[in-house]
């Protein structure tokens, strides 16, 4: 008895998680116009325009930036913070990013994971990002960003 208990609760479950989206790879035009936000960002920081290296951010007070302080909300308070931590060109250094991993997470949305690299004359930090974007309007933002 107890062993056609487990068996029946096995097959639910097995039934319940085929009914989960699947993981899916992003439309190849989503990806580009992701990797092309993204490299948009890059070069902007590597310009010193932090406004401009927002504008891959939406511009939103609902924005969510967790980082090693804590979380941050909204688009104005994440450009101040990374005005704060990186008040000059010798601090901003160069940046790279590598992605990892793109995703589509459901209709509209999309999971990014890399690493970020600065470059400095005095050293090299670096570590990991997940961001979430969101098509909103016709163009892919970052609504939520994860950086360690």
């Amino acid at each position: 008895m107890v062993g056609k208990r487990f068996l029946g609760i096995g097959l639910l479950l097995i039934g319940w998680l085929s009914l989960l989206p699947a993981q899916r790879a992003l439309r190849p035009a989503d990806e580009t116009a992701i990797r092309a936000a993204m490299a948009a960002q890059e070069a902007a920081w590597n310009r010193g325009d932090l406004e401009a290296f927002m504008e891959g951010y939406w511009e939103s007070d609902s924005l969510t930036f967790t980082g090693s302080r804590g979380v941050t909300y909204g688009w104005a308070a994440t450009l101040a913070n990374y005005q704060r931590g990186y008040p000059d060109r010798a601090a901003m250094g160069s940046l790279h990013f590598e992605l990892l991993r793109m995703q589509q997470l459901g209709r509209g949305h999309a999971l990014v994971i890399g690493r970020w690299t600065l470059t400095r004359e005095a050293d090299s930090p670096g570590g990991y990002f997940s961001l979430v974007w969101q098509k909103i309007k016709g163009r892919w933002v970052i609504i939520a960003d994860h950086t360690s």
